[in-house]
Formats: structure tokens, C-alpha cells, sequence
């Protein structure tokens, strides 16, 4: 077994790597979306596809992101040739999440002449941009039903000049899109730059021992904090609020010693609309509510998951599958990775007693031929045991900031009318849930706009006693919108977006 400080050396030298990838990518990005919001995120895998340090960017993408890697791994691999997908199905998340995976080598000295030994590790990107073709400026449909309503579509292949002007000339500002894709490129170099450095200083065996006991202590410590978990079943359902009706998630949560099975059976089928998870989605919120549960400190790879078991139904919500031959033609899932994956959290901390957040990312795309906006929009967080929620916060499965005013004024047709904490909308208890914003935009030209969000006809529940926060609204000139509702925005015209708070926790005094 390796010394313990010596593994901690090299957990943080693989950390490190990570963290300077996801610069990399943020400081190169041209796109709005990547470089002021920092959608994007980096990990390092084993040669075999396992995650084996990641840098804390979107949970959503890196609970995911192994699937992608493993759509890959078996593909012929050499120097500098890296690969892209988006395609949900074969590990992507939804369309505008683009990952980009590099292999990494290493090289060796012998007899005076270089050689190419085999390979070592791949550094992965994944960045959600802000357009990715389809009917919709930003690819992020409320209306769509196949994967071919929300943009392209690209299955495994390898990215080079050719690939990035191919893609990039199907996609809404092209000039972006090419940008935003040779920073991707760039930041898998920078990562398998580094790590080959980090070989040749510590030695190939150093290494490779390290992947494998940075994984097995991970796994230890999860385990640990499940043993401090009551054994039982815990159960927990939520809704998500389609457009045809509400649909049903439930959990049944059993925790055995140092294990941990979380069943959806019973969940609703797969939706005609785009509330669809892949299971990577599915898993990946999982994982992340896992984290929430135990320890945010074990290091989030691979063998932190090895005591968890994921359970949903083919062709459930959940894990939908594509009944169609054409790749274009498969179930749409562009509300899955973001609404869903954001109730399959909440499900999980229910089970366990968590006042919830906002439950939402609250999506907004707008856009035209020239220009494309995209963002969510933070809330309230549920209150702790022992604190109030924060408010204006990206809840769960969003980690990323907001787009600043100036930043969003000088790229966009657009002018921000009012940008405020909405007062008194978190949930009152012992402990008061976080209130959620008040944003609202003018356009400044004609502008088609999107709007995928939930919590606007179920309020965020509290715990213990708690109140619940208040339910989100969405406003046209103050008129108000469904929850997932798309049209078109004239001059002077104005969408008024107000977030739900949080849930809260205990009984008031």
C-alpha cells in the first residue's frame, strides 16, 4: 500500500491537473455561456475508463461524464487525436453538451532513440454550448420531442479541422462554435501534458498505483458513512410538471451496512416530450445526492459510486430508451438533464429527511440567426439542521455562476430590468429556506425565447416541520407563462423570471 502522504500528494497533483484543465477551457472559451457562466467541466480516467479525479465544476456532467469515456475507450487511440460525442444515448447528457476526451501517452528514453509506450490515462472535457443547431436559437427546445428538434447530433468521432468546421457550420454562430471547440481541445492537451509530466517524475508504477488507491480510498470512506446511515428502506416521490400533467418519481432507498440501493421502480414511463433521462443523467444525480449524504470531501471518482446501485426501468423516465433506428429520431432529453436530473436529487435527500431547494434550474435560452443567450437562473437552497438556506444560489445539480450584467448587455440585444433577491420566498421553520431572485430582461430586438422550468405549480417542501418555499412564476409583460412555454419577444417587450425559494427546516419558534 502506498504511503499515506505520498497519496495525498498525488491526489492533489491529480486535482490540480483538473482544476488547470477547466482554466484552460474557461479563460480560451468565446461563448458567454462557457467563459462568464463556466458551464464546463474537466476529469481525469484510468486507461480502462474508470473517473479517477475530477475538478468540482457541474455535477450534472461529471456523474455522467464516465458513460462517455466508455463509448471510447475500445476505439483505436493514438497521440493527439481526440474524440467528441453529444449523442445522450452513447453517454452525452443533452445536445449542447459537447465532450471532448483526450488519451494520453506517455514516451520513454532507450538506447538513445524516443519511444511511444502505451497509454496511460484520458483527460475529459464536457462544456454546454450555446448553440448547437436545430429549430430553436439554443438548442434547448420546451417543446421538442426527438433528439432531432434540439440540434446535432454527434456520435463518437474523432475531432480534428475537418470535424470542427463540419459541426461548427450546422450550429448558430459558427465562429463560436469553432472557438469554443479548440479551447476544449486545448484544455485536454494542457491535462494530458500534465499528467505525462507528472509520470516521468514520479515513475509509471507510482502512477498507476495511485489511480488505483486514490479509487479504492474513496470507496472506503463512502463506506464508512454508510455504515453511520440506519438501515432500512426510505421512501420518497416527487412530480415533474409536464405540460400534459404532472409525472411521477418515486424512490425506494435501502441502505444494508455499507451499501446503498436506490430503486425507481415505479416511476413514470418515458415522457413524448423532453423530460427523458439517459440513465448516465439519472446516475449522475444520484451520485451527487450521495455526496450530499455522506462526506463532499471523499475525493468524487469512480470508487466513491462502487457502494451505490442505481435502479430504474428501461424505458422508464429515467432511462429512456431510443425506439427508433434513426439516432435523430430517439426521445428528446433536453428538460431530462436539467429539470429531471434535478428532481431525481431532491428525491434521494427526501428519502433521508433534507428540506429541498429550488428544484430547478430555472433554463432560458434566447436568441436569432445572429446572436444566442443561454443561462440558468439560481434560487433558494432548503434550510440546514443547524442554518438558514442560502438564497440566490444555483441549487443541486447546477454549480455554475450567473451571466453579469455588463457582460450581458454588451454581447446581447438585451437590457436587465430588475436583478434582486425575491424577499420572504424561502420557506419559514425553525431554520428559513433561501429566497429565490427576481430576473427580468428586455429585449432590445426581436428575439425567439425558451423557457424550461419546474417548481411553478409544486412548491419546494421543507422538513421536519418546515414550511415550504414559494413556487417560481414566469411573466410576459405580466402576464403570466407555463412552465415550459417558447415564443417570440419583440422590442420592449419584457420576461420577468422570479425563482422559487427554498424549503424550510423545523417547526418555527
Amino acid at each position: 500500500m502506498m504511503d499515506p502522504v505520498e497519496l495525498q500528494v498525488l491526489t492533489g497533483a491529480l486535482h490540480s491537473i483538473c482544476e488547470e484543465m477547466g482554466a484552460v477551457l474557461i479563460r480560451s472559451a468565446h461563448s458567454a455561456n462557457i467563459k462568464e457562466r463556466r458551464d464546463a467541466s474537466t476529469a481525469l480516467f484510468t486507461p480502462d475508463g474508470e473517473m479517477v479525479m475530477q475538478a468540482e465544476h457541474i455535477p450534472v456532467h461529471l456523474g455522467a461524464m464516465p458513460a462517455a469515456v466508455a463509448s471510447v475507450v475500445d476505439q483505436e487511440h493514438a497521440p493527439e487525436r481526440s474524440w467528441i460525442l453529444n449523442d445522450p444515448y452513447r453517454g452525452g447528457t443533452h445536445l449542447p453538451d459537447i465532450t471532448v476526451i483526450t488519451p494520453i501517452f506517455t514516451s520513454f528514453e532507450h538506447a538513445g532513440r524516443s519511444h511511444r509506450s502505451h497509454l496511460i490515462a484520458f483527460a475529459a472535457n464536457r462544456a454546454h454550448h450555446a448553440d448547437v443547431g436545430g429549430p430553436t436559437p439554443g438548442s434547448m427546445p420546451a417543446d421538442s420531442r426527438t433528439l432531432d428538434d434540439e440540434g446535432v447530433v454527434i456520435e463518437p468521432r474523432v475531432l480534428d479541422d475537418d470535424a470542427i468546421s463540419e459541426l461548427s457550420d450546422q450550429m448558430r454562430r459558427p465562429d463560436q462554435r469553432r472557438a469554443d471547440l479548440r479551447a476544449q481541445l486545448a484544455a485536454g492537451r494542457v491535462g494530458a501534458q500534465r499528467l505525462a509530466q507528472l509520470e516521468q517524475r514520479v515513475g509509471a508504477a507510482s502512477l498507476q498505483q495511485a489511480f488505483g488507491e486514490v479509487l479504492d480510498y474513496a470507496e472506503r470512506r463512502t463506506r464508512a458513512c454508510l455504515r453511520q446511515l440506519t438501515d432500512g428502506e426510505y421512501t420518497a416521490e416527487d412530480v415533474l410538471e409536464a405540460r400534459e400533467g404532472d409525472l411521477r418519481i418515486a424512490l425506494r432507498a435501502t441502505v444494508k451496512r455499507d451499501q446503498l440501493t436506490l430503486d425507481f421502480s415505479g416511476t413514470a414511463d418515458q415522457h413524448e416530450g423532453n423530460l427523458n433521462c439517459p440513465l448516465a443523467v439519472t446516475r449522475s444525480a444520484c451520485y451527487f445526492a450521495i455526496r450530499v449524504l455522506t462526506d463532499p470531501d471523499i475525493p468524487a471518482n469512480a470508487g466513491a459510486y462502487r457502494p451505490v446501485q442505481v435502479i430504474a426501468p428501461e424505458g422508464s423516465l429515467l432511462n429512456a430508451r431510443s425506439t427508433s433506428d434513426s439516432v435523430g429520431g430517439a426521445p428528446a432529453v433536453a428538460g431530462g438533464n436539467v429539470e429531471t436530473s434535478s428532481r431525481v436529487a431532491d428525491v434521494v435527500l427526501a428519502a433521508f429527511g433534507h428540506a429541498l431547494g429550488q428544484g430547478t434550474m430555472n433554463n432560458l435560452t434566447l436568441g436569432n440567426d445572429d446572436v444566442v443567450y443561454y443561462e440558468t437562473i439560481g434560487g433558494g437552497q432548503g434550510a440546514c439542521e443547524d442554518a438558514d438556506g442560502p438564497s440566490g444560489v444555483h441549487v443541486a445539480m447546477s454549480n455554475t455562476l450567473n451571466t453579469p450584467i455588463e457582460a450581458l448587455e454588451l454581447e446581447f440585444p438585451l437590457r436587465m430590468v430588475e436583478y434582486s433577491l425575491r424577499r420572504d420566498s424561502g420557506g419559514a421553520g425553525a431554520h428559513r429556506g433561501g429566497d429565490g431572485v427576481v430576473r427580468e430582461l428586455e429585449a432590445l430586438a426581436p428575439l425567439h425565447y425558451s423557457l424550461i422550468t419546474e417548481r411553478r405549480r409544486h412548491a419546494p417542501p421543507g422538513a421536519d416541520g418546515g414550511e415550504p418555499g414559494q413556487p417560481g412564476r414566469n411573466l410576459l409583460d405580466g402576464e403570466e407563462l407555463a412552465p415550459k412555454c417558447s415564443g417570440e419577444l419583440e422590442p420592449g417587450q419584457r420576461l420577468r423570471i422570479e425563482t422559487p425559494g427554498g424549503g424550510g427546516r423545523g417547526k418555527s419558534p
